[in-house]
């Protein structure tokens, strides 16, 4: 960011030139721009700001550009890639930057910006995660010189004032930042005679100096000192050549970006909120239970705790809304993890009582949500009865009343009608059914008959708020990231599809096409969103979200982040994940068809089922692995169909609609109609085979299918997924399968790319600017090739699982070969824990000990604590920004912790749509803070791979730097030039260094 301030000097010019500079590379037919707030440089119309000119310097491609200004002239700015016409292509993320010029500009003068591109992964030690946790200090600089302010004259010709500028986050006290280099002015490397920086605020440092012809061309780096020594910028000097030969005088600001340092590196703990346990909680882990964990946390050097989901998800009053990513409100927090004792200072002890005695009968293997959920509302009912009057008139509760309203009324309402009318189906409701605020502001308002019973849930989401958000600030205290999930979806039976149903189609349902979890796909059940609609208001709906999160959290992950550059979308009637589409997407017109010769539409679009397909053993393909997007590996296995039983399966369910060749019948020509049908199927037909395998086989023929048709425009067309596994692909004459093939390919890896991207780049960064957390994308699945290069241009911290790795050929990924720019870990709650997936399969076990752990031996069926360190040291040791460990996977290193089956410690079954989150830690917070062996080897982890882990000293008023030991050999991390205890006696010279 440019902020020149008034220089003194003599009486303005009638205009002055201002000329800008910036590296960067582009593809052919892509050019640069700048645009701004004055009319100059566009008025923020793209079409007519400042295009650059590129030019050659040694390896660099430079782009210039200049204008002409008046007097007192200033702008806000930003660069923009732009296209032949000028359609914006990508666009610096952060800050704009701010052009005021220097009153001290003589004629013939020029001021020249020097400039580098802004990414996304500039702006991450500026959110919270590392401003307000991990750099935050007890102490504040004062500014010593205004951003842009210079002290210097230009008084001769051919002379340069050069304006040195870096952003540097984080200082210790009484540190300071100076700029050497191989000029006499910098001190010619010596750092006791080099121009020392004044602190310009918002963690940007500045000085200047003038600069004549013998100092060209100049060599250049940044450093620190201070008590603590002295610090040099990684990598290699930075350069400046300027021609002075002209005899033009001129001003020249370096904005030189962030300052290069080592790049930091921490490590974290991942565990459900509800896994967690205590010995203070009913049946399931509470937000106070936060508390504990951050303490073992920062005791095992950990900077980060991360939580799924904690939004209330009551949507059927049962076991199935234990799945955390299907939301009732975007907003509400979860009853479950409300800790009644704490909601009152003055609880009876009869109730007293009865919490002592359900904390008992709750204390069982693996959550009950639903008997934990009751009982807690249960009591806290009773608690509120007591002193509704008291807390409902005090000054914190009309605040938090106030200031969360718009989502609360509605909420509370819609958890009375649910419990009113027994179902959260709002077709059920009668007039409720239909949202108004009209309807709203009567059913909450005083004088209704369910005031109190409205009340109670305001209550209960107050109280909520208070325990995490007192949790929260916590872990802020003590130098934790708290880092929470945002889902992909919601309910289709929420507050948020209820009040805002035309954010939604409500006639289709979100899911993921085949991967490594399912090789049928995924079906989330929730409606897509309607991002036309959403755009309107410039996503407020996303934006409310993200500010509510924002209370409590200071990073997040962003759940399945493919799904914000284009989504699997299926029919509302599907039950699979298997026969959808993306949206948005680019489909196959009946007239692309038409041109290659395929004019039977109802051929490739209806199930394929001929008297062969249902009568014999066929042989089904399904997916082994799915590693890319270019690695599909598959393998055949055989699947009877329905033998001699297949006539009565087939007057069942299908007409013969020629001789030989079936269709389903009207009432069950869908997946959730075959359901319903099969139930009455089977409660009469003599058949012993299972409801299970029969659904199965039914589905097998039902996808049969090599085109989809889209049921809104019945002219375009989507290849179903894995087309040629599908009998319907394969009957055809090889001309037939040719043109499909190659569609196929087109449509999934080609055509949609441009789309996808300029579709993300819409919605993500209304998300990244909502709040100022620390944002991590689960990038998992089939990868589009645009999402990566976004990513990285907004700054998304990117997701590595050993196990799937994103890399084509690789069955483990490489954790050294990971990038800076992503959260690695051995394992997720999606996926098997590492000690289940060890045990699962013996000669994946065999590969990956011979080709990770370089051994030839056969390896133990057990996962000892010797393979789990090995393993756990491999991510702590790989380049990646974060290492998260699933609690599960550091119990591991203790034989202790290993009694307990691995299949149990499962936290979810992508397979099972109606899995149950449960999985409970059979150890508790406490047995665990006291068990120093565990902390000790998993420190030593993390201190032994030179990762940052929070100091313990930060309540006394030290800053949170975090300490680290020196990075290891073969790290692949940048050296860092250092010497501690300097003095400015010794005169030490760090040229020999660069």
């Amino acid at each position: 960011m440019v902020n020149l301030g008034l220089i003194s000097g003599d009486k303005p010019l009638k205009s002055r030139k201002v000329s800008f500079r910036i590296p960067y590379y582009t593809q052919w037919g892509q050019h640069l721009l700048i645009c701004g707030s004055d009319r100059l440089l566009g008025s923020w119309n793209v079409k007519r700001g400042l295009l650059l000119k590129p030019s050659h310097q040694g390896e660099e491609l430079i782009w210039c550009g200049s204008i002409q200004v008046p007097p007192g002239f200033q702008s806000e700015y930003s660069y923009y890639v732009v296209d032949d016409t000028r359609n914006i292509l990508r666009w610096e993320v952060g800050k704009k930057r701010k052009l005021l010029l220097p009153d001290g500009l003589q004629d013939g003068q020029l001021l020249e910006l020097h400039d580098l591109w802004q990414t996304g992964s500039d702006n991450i030690p500026f959110r919270s995660a590392f401003k307000d946790v991990i750099f935050r200090t007890s102490w504040s600089l004062d500014v010593e010189r205004p951003l842009g302010i210079t002290q210097n004259k230009l008084d001769q010709d051919g002379s340069v004032i050069l304006q040195f500028r870096i952003c540097c986050p984080y200082l210790e006290e009484g540190t300071s930042i100076y700029v050497l280099g191989s000029s006499l002015k910098l001190g010619q490397w010596k750092i006791q005679e080099g121009l020392k920086l004044a602190y310009a605020g918002d963690s940007f440092w500045q000085a200047d100096c003038v600069m004549g012809k013998d100092d060209f061309p100049l060599k250049y780096k940044y450093c620190k000192y201070g008590k603590a020594g002295t610090s040099v910028e990684c990598g290699a000097s930075r350069e400046l050549s300027i021609d002075v030969t002209t005899g033009e005088s001129r001003f020249v600001v370096l904005s030189d970006g962030l300052m290069r340092e080592m790049p930091w590196r921490g490590a974290g703990v991942a565990v459900p909120m509800f896994s967690v346990r205590s010995e203070a909680d009913l049946g399931v882990g509470e937000f106070l239970d936060l508390k504990l964990l951050v303490d073992w946390a920062v005791e095992s050097g950990f900077h980060l705790v991360q939580l799924l989901p904690i939004n209330d998800t009551s949507v059927n009053c049962m076991w199935w809304d234990s799945y955390p990513y299907s939301s009732l409100s975007v907003f509400a927090l979860h009853p479950l993890y409300l800790r009644v004792e704490a909601i009152s200072e003055s609880i009876p002890e009869d109730i007293k009582q009865e919490i002592r005695e359900a904390r008992i009968q709750l204390d069982k293997k693996d959550v009950d949500y639903e008997a934990s959920l009751a009982t807690k509302l249960s009591i806290a009912k009773k608690i509120f009865v007591r002193e509704k009057e008291t807390v409902l008139n005090s000054k914190s509760f009309q605040e938090f009343f106030s200031e969360n309203q718009e989502w609360l009324k509605p909420y509370a309402a819609f958890c009375f009608l649910r419990d009113f009318f027994e179902t959260s189906e709002r077709s059920q409701w009668g007039r409720f059914s239909e949202f108004s605020k009209e309807k709203l502001e009567k059913l909450v308002s005083k004088e209704s008959l369910h005031y109190e019973v409205v009340c109670f849930h305001y209550y209960i989401q107050f109280h909520l708020h208070l325990q995490l958000s007192e949790a929260a600030e916590y872990a802020r205290k003590k130098g934790v990231v708290l880092k929470g999930d945002l889902p992909i979806g919601v309910d289709r039976n929420s507050v948020d599809t209820w009040v805002y149903p035309n954010l939604f189609r409500m006639n289709t349902s979100t899911g993921a096409p085949p991967d490594y979890f399912d090789k049928n796909g995924q079906n989330w059940g929730f409606p897509t969103y309607n991002w036309e609609e959403m755009s309107k208001d410039n996503y407020g709906w996303w934006r409310a979200r993200l500010t509510q999160m924002g209370k409590y959290f200071t990073a997040y992950r962003i759940d399945h982040v493919l799904g914000f550059f284009r989504i699997w979308e299926l029919p509302a009637h599907a039950m699979t994940g298997l026969c959808g589409k993306f949206r948005p997407s680019i489909p196959i017109s009946q007239e692309e068809l038409e041109s290659e010769g395929l004019w039977d539409f109802n051929r490739l679009t209806q199930p394929y089922i001929g008297k062969e397909l249902l009568q014999y053993i066929e042989s089904f393909p399904f997916l082994e692995n799915l590693n890319s997007s270019s690695n599909f590996c598959s393998q055949s296995k055989l699947k009877e169909k329905f033998g001699a039983s297949w006539t009565i399966v087939a007057s069942a369910f299908l007409n013969e609609y020629q001789k030989g060749f079936y269709e389903f019948k009207e009432e069950c020509n869908t997946e959730k109609k075959i359901v319903s049908a099969l139930k009455s199927f089977l409660e009469t037909s003599i058949l012993v085979e299972s409801e299970e395998n029969l659904r199965r086989k039914l589905f097998d023929l039902l996808q049969n299918v090599a085109l989809i048709k889209d049921p809104e425009e019945p002219r375009k067309f989507y290849p179903r997924f894995n087309i040629e596994d599908t009998t319907s692909f394969k009957d055809l004459d090889p001309r037939s399968q040719n043109v499909l093939k190659r569609l196929y390919h087109d449509y999934y890896f080609c055509r949609q790319e441009g789309l996808w991207r300029q579709n993300a780049l819409k919605t993500l960064p209304v998300l990244l600017d909502s709040s100022d957390m620390l944002a991590c994308g689960e990038d998992l699945g089939l990868i589009p090739s645009c999402v990566h290069p976004v990513m990285q241009e907004l700054g998304l911290v990117g997701l590595r699982i050993q196990r799937m790795p994103s890399e084509p050929g690789l069955e483990f990924g490489i954790p050294s070969q990971y990038g800076y720019m992503t959260v690695n870990a051995p394992s997720c709650h999606d996926c098997s824990t590492l000690r289940a997936w060890w045990e699962e399969d013996e000669e994946r076990r065999h590969r990956f000990f011979q080709a990770v752990m370089g051994s030839d031996e056969l390896p133990p069926d057990q996962c000892t604590p010797e393979i789990v360190h090995f393993v756990l040291r491999q991510h702590v040791e790989a380049p990646s920004m974060w290492s998260i460990f699933p609690l599960q996977d550091l119990l591991a290193l203790k034989e202790d912790y290993t009694t307990r089956p691995a299949i149990e410690e499962t936290i979810n079954d992508p397979t099972n749509p109606k899995h149950y989150w449960r999985y409970r830690v059979h150890v508790t917070m406490e047995s665990l803070l006291d068990d120093k062996d565990l902390t000790k080897a998993i420190k030593d982890l993390v201190r032994g791979s030179g990762r940052f882990y929070p100091r313990k000293d930060l309540e006394s008023g030290q800053a949170n730097g975090g300490e680290s030991a020196k990075p290891q050999l073969g790290s692949e991390l940048p050296s860092l030039t250092q010497t501690n205890g300097l003095s400015k006696k010794e005169g030490v010279v760090f040229e020999g260094a660069f």
